[in-house]
């Protein structure tokens, strides 16, 4: 079991493999089983917003809020693509979006 994995792009792997981190560069058609199967062998799962998009997004949503594993959504290095902001949709749905 791997404590954290990343799936993402390559540039941004680099940066977390040098740290230790397992990484993943799957093809489009494979990140789908990939993050099934990370889900049940890690303890923390990073995943780009880039590569989430190809994740059903019920799949995707009914991981994160799961309590384990943690699963975050993060942009990649190049900043192609930016996950959604959640604190911003938590606080137009509360009424306290400015």
């Amino acid at each position: 079991m791997s404590a954290c994995v990343f799936i993402g792009d390559e540039v941004t792997a680099a940066g977390f493999r040098l740290a230790g981190v397992a990484v993943h560069v799957p093809r489009p058609e494979q990140v789908r089983t990939l993050f099934n199967r990370l889900l049940a062998e890690a303890e923390l799962v990073l995943i780009t917003a880039e590569y989430a998009q190809r994740v059903p997004p019920n799949l995707l949503q009914a991981a994160q809020l799961r309590s384990r594993p943690p699963v975050l959504v993060m942009p990649d290095i190049r900043g192609r693509r930016e996950p959604p902001d959640r604190g911003a949709a938590l606080r137009r749905q509360l009424g306290r979006a400015e």
